[in-house]
């Protein structure tokens, strides 16, 4: 939502700032989730350079493994990330090469190199192609989610003026801010107010029951799932104009991912704004 507790100051409106995870300093997406700490013996200062404040995790195993559990969670590590970007109201940033788990091998001030470690490698677009569709589906989701703007877009601070916006919990309006809470969700609609999301965060490491909002009388919800990003490729993120069916009114939060659920509504989903407007 642009922070505007921390940068809307004076005359500076909310929509300057962006949403990032990774940038040029400091860790690529997939170091992030690989190294508790920084490697940079090769920039020649005895890894005294660089930040030592990296916020990573490295999913446990210090740098490459091949142990699939590892493996796994550094890959759902990677879309929660990815989700959460993008899923967010505002501007977002990417990091090149994190679209492909680009690597400096731990090495977090890596501009003083020529080498592998700085250079992006145009392999990595084939043998990490899941992550790369990912980031793809995940920017279409977007694009779509207010196309009534397209040709005619708006300030973010005109958004959140005028957002609905609602925070749960694993309860619908009972959002728990405290210090030892892991989980959030939200449902937010668009600008034109003609499509609605629900986004549930579990951060744990244990499954949480969430109990979806209630839209309507029916006995089928009428969500859609979007984005599970515990779920294999392809099942993690839907084509947009398609999504699967959710019955009830309670989704199953695998530990440590998110859900994007989407509600149907009369108009086409996934149709470009030309066919809209005709």
């Amino acid at each position: 939502m642009g922070s505007p507790d921390i940068y809307k100051t004076g005359d500076r409106p909310t929509g300057q700032s962006i949403n990032f995870i990774t940038c040029h300093d400091g860790f690529t997406l997939n170091d992030l989730v690989s190294y508790n700490s920084k490697h940079n013996e090769a920039n020649g200062n005895h890894n005294q350079d660089g930040t030592n404040a990296n916020l990573s995790w490295n999913c446990g195993a210090e740098g490459p493994s091949t142990n699939p559990d590892v493996a796994r969670l550094r890959t759902q590590q990677i879309k929660n990330f990815i989700a959460l970007n993008l899923l967010s109201v505002g501007t977002p940033m990417l990091l090149m090469g994190d679209e492909v788990r680009r690597t400096q091998q731990g090495n977090n001030n890596a501009y003083c190199l020529d080498n592998d470690v700085s250079w992006f490698d145009w392999s990595l677009c084939e043998s990490n192609a899941e992550i790369l569709r990912f980031v793809k589906q995940m920017i279409c989701i977007r694009l779509h989610f207010d196309q009534a703007t397209e040709g005619n877009p708006i300030a973010l601070e005109d958004y959140l003026r005028n957002a609905q916006i609602q925070w749960h919990g694993i309860t619908p309006d009972r959002p728990d801010w405290g210090r030892d809470s892991h989980s959030v969700a939200v449902t937010l609609h668009n600008h034109a107010l003609n499509q609605v999301r629900y986004i549930a965060i579990n951060a744990s490491w244990k499954l949480l029951d969430f109990e979806l909002p209630h839209m309507d009388d029916k006995k089928i919800s009428g969500w859609l799932r979007m984005v599970d990003t515990s779920l294999p490729s392809p099942f993690d993120v839907a084509e947009v104009g398609s999504g699967v069916r959710v019955d009830g009114y309670r989704y199953l939060v695998n530990p440590r991912s998110i859900i994007m659920l989407h509600r149907p509504t009369t108009l086409r989903y996934g149709c470009t704004a030309q066919e809209e407007r005709s």
